[in-house]
């Protein structure tokens, strides 16, 4: 999961948390990730997945840093301080949500059951032919 912190501008100290990639960043309301702070153009970036890692592609008249070197493209790290116009924002990979394996788990262990059983009961017929 990508998530975005907010470090100055109009929403500073925000977390915004993106459900998928590719995501656009940008002044449109078209775009994944709205701001309006000075500098930040219609659709300034988008971030999307290459070769497992996260990357940002900018606008070509757009003025965008990271980790304050001007930049068109780059993999992005977690803790990466970007620079869309004025705003900063600090990249980041937040926390990956896993889901329950309780009903996988109980389906398997009450399968494990029902096989022993059968092989006993297997068992318990053939010793009863003998």
């Amino acid at each position: 999961m990508v998530q975005f912190q907010i470090l100055n501008g109009a929403q500073a100290g925000t977390r915004w948390v993106a459900g998928r990639l590719p995501f656009s960043i940008g002044r449109s309301s078209s775009d994944s990730l709205r701001l309006e702070d000075a500098g930040v153009w219609e659709h300034h970036c988008r971030i999307e997945w290459r070769d497992h890692h996260a990357a940002l592609v900018a606008a070509p008249e757009a003025l965008t840093t990271v980790n304050g070197q001007s930049m068109q493209e780059a993999i992005l790290r977690n803790g990466d301080i970007l620079e869309l116009g004025s705003l900063r924002l600090q990249f980041g990979l937040g926390p990956t949500v896993h889901r329950s394996l309780r009903l996988r788990e109980a389906i398997t262990w009450i399968a494990f059951a029902i096989l022993s059983l059968a092989q006993i009961a297997l068992i318990y017929l053939l010793s009863m032919e003998l």
